[in-house]
């Protein structure tokens, strides 16, 4: 059985995160809500507690998971051969949503890692999670506390939807401020490679690295062959009822009326401007929030992937956005979460949506 409680998310009460830590020193499972999405944590030095988060999540288990941590001196607990520059860029930007692939420690066991040799680690800026490894005593490995494929949970009542009775316990910390998962960067190869785009900006890390590799995946439009962190390969942040993309917005409404020529009853997920345009269709409107902040729509994001699915329609249709700074990890998302059913216009559409 799961049990619940609430933690004031900036005043965190000691003795319910000590209850908390308890369960994750003594091998459980424990939910809890970071600044980009909810986590599902276990002792990262614990075999058997970090599998309980693979079987919980219906997870594959070469998918390796991000150990967070909650002072520098943990991180010499995880990884070795930490570069003095790493060092100095993570005074500066944790705690944070800002995800370093280094080589592991051999503390770390192979679970944790999926069976490589290097370890995705971060500090998360939330006092909630922030208490809790401080109280476990570990650094604590956490994926996003869904189940595997399902869009990541930003809300307690999400995490609730997909893991009551499969974790020990969930906190409820209230709504998580980015909504989109930590930026996950490689800094075991030179020039560093942007594993996973996120609230992070590929903008912020240039000021910071200089160069960087931002290979074609992390855009969103395939997949790594190997996942060195979690969102690089296996379908992610899906909704189950179909979703297309449509990169080419001046074809949007075409799309839409192609669609429901055939008869196909259609949901929008919009900016609020986009959304305007189309309020006197008889559509189900999703709005993300205004594109004059790229920030509300990736925290609206997943919250809209999981309300398509309680519509009573056949299909979702979203349309592409601005890829600078935190728009980068929106397109990675929503890119994904179509399974690639990426269109440009009416005619794309048939590919991805049988007659």
């Amino acid at each position: 059985m799961t049990e619940i409680i609430k933690i004031n998310p900036l005043y965190p009460e000691i003795e319910k995160i000590k209850k908390a830590a308890e369960i994750i020193r003594r091998g459980g499972t424990v939910v809890f809500p970071t600044e980009t999405v909810y986590g599902l944590g276990a002792n990262a030095f614990d075999p058997e507690a970090v599998k309980k988060i693979f079987v919980a999540k219906n997870r594959p288990m070469d998918n390796p998971l991000i150990v967070h941590i909650a002072d520098i001196n943990q991180l010499y607990e995880v990884a070795s051969d930490i570069p003095e520059k790493i060092l100095n860029i993570s005074k500066i930007v944790w705690p944070g949503p800002l995800t370093f692939v280094l080589k592991k420690s051999p503390n770390v066991p192979k679970e944790t890692t999926g069976g490589l040799g290097t370890v995705a680690v971060r500090m998360p800026a939330h006092p909630i999670a922030l208490e809790l490894i401080k109280e476990s005593q570990v650094p604590i490995a956490a994926p996003s506390a869904n189940l595997a494929t399902r869009p990541s949970p930003t809300k307690a009542e999400h995490v609730i939807e997909d893991l009551n009775g499969k974790v020990d316990m969930i906190i409820d910390g209230g709504e998580t401020f980015f909504g989109v998962e930590s930026t996950v960067i490689n800094v075991t190869v030179d020039p560093p490679q942007l594993l996973r785009p996120g609230p992070f900006s590929v903008e912020e890390l240039e000021r910071l690295f200089g160069k960087i590799n931002v290979p074609e995946q992390a855009r969103g439009t395939g997949e790594f062959e190997m996942a060195l962190s979690p969102g690089m390969k296996y379908k992610h942040y899906a909704p189950n009822k179909k979703l297309l993309v449509v990169e080419n917005r001046n074809k949007l409404d075409k799309i839409i009326e192609e669609l429901e020529s055939k008869g196909y009853k259609i949901a929008l997920l919009c900016s609020k401007e986009v959304c305007q345009k189309f309020k006197d269709k008889k559509l189900e409107i999703i709005e993300l929030g205004s594109e004059t902040n790229l920030y509300e729509i990736a925290k609206n994001l997943f919250d809209a992937f999981r309300k398509l699915d309680k519509l009573n329609v056949d299909l979702g249709v979203i349309h592409s956005f601005s890829e600078k700074g935190i728009g980068l990890a929106i397109m990675n998302r929503m890119r994904k979460a179509s399974g690639f059913s990426i269109v440009y216009d009416k005619e794309d559409v048939w590919k991805y949506v049988s007659h």
